[in-house]
């Protein structure tokens, strides 16, 4: 069993990575040890997964999300770090993508299926709106295997900016998947909890999905970013009577790493 200073996050970058210092500042708020791993790094070998037991994928726009978001540090992931990054989930270690690492996670095939050798099956496109959306949204849980949201019954309210966020699945039977075997985690919706269209959600999703996770509920991905709620303050309305203390963002970050303090 680990103590929480022997939690290790290794926290991906790529060029045009740009959240990466947020959220290895969110894994340290709640007791982990967080370092900044190059892509390149792990591709030649300088650097490995074994020593880690969370990965961590920033939002950003990595290699300028050419071709589409996300999709080259997919192929890398894909090709280059395929066995390594097999083996570090068949450990039973923990996977986050963010916004962009949630796009990598798609295209890699690593969501929602929970490995580097499976076929996309779901993927984030273009925004129905046709622009960058940044913007605070409303997300509710519904039953979920995700062990990174564990406890979390009322709605949360995070920040999302991306301008490719919309989550398409491949076809029916992969969506009634999702929902048959636990793997939706998070839906955007209104203040009052229903589901509503834009702005509410931003992106036109199907099925106003924020985020997914693996069979096993190791693996998450989610557009809206929970780094950037960490504290009451981070919030546009801190001022106007909400309460003081952590940001609906902490929690998920505190899940990760008690989950590894009890399991591995």
């Amino acid at each position: 069993m680990n103590h929480t200073s022997d939690v290790r996050v290794a926290v991906l970058r790529a060029p045009g990575t740009n959240c990466d210092v947020e959220t290895a500042a969110a894994f340290e708020q709640v007791g982990a040890k967080a370092q900044g791993v190059q892509i390149q790094e792990l591709i030649s070998g300088a650097k490995t997964l074994k020593d880690f037991q969370i990965l961590a994928i920033p939002g950003g726009f990595s290699y300028g999300d050419d071709i589409a978001s996300g999709r080259l540090v997919a192929n890398e992931l894909k090709t280059a770090l395929k066995d390594e990054l097999d083996a570090f989930i068949k450990r039973g270690k923990l996977v986050i993508g963010i916004c962009n690492g949630f796009q990598i996670l798609a295209k890699a095939g690593i969501l929602p299926a929970g490995g580097a050798d499976r076929p996309q099956e779901v993927t984030l496109t273009a925004n129905d709106s046709g622009r960058f959306e940044d913007r605070w949204v409303y997300l509710k849980t519904e039953f979920s295997v995700c062990v990174w949201t564990q406890g979390i019954e009322e709605k949360v309210e995070l920040p999302v900016a991306h301008a490719e966020g919309k989550f398409i699945p491949k076809d029916v039977s992969t969506l009634e998947e999702l929902v048959g075997f636990g793997q939706i985690v998070f839906h955007y919706c209104d203040e009052s909890e229903q589901e509503a269209g834009y702005p509410w959600n931003p992106n036109g999703s199907v099925g106003n999905i924020a985020g997914i996770c693996d069979p096993g509920g190791r693996i998450f991905g989610l557009m809206p970013h929970p780094e950037r709620y960490m504290t009451s303050i981070q919030h546009p309305r801190w001022t106007r009577g909400r309460p003081e203390g952590p940001g609906d963002g902490a929690q998920i970050f505190r899940n990760g790493v008690e989950w590894v303090k009890r399991h591995l």
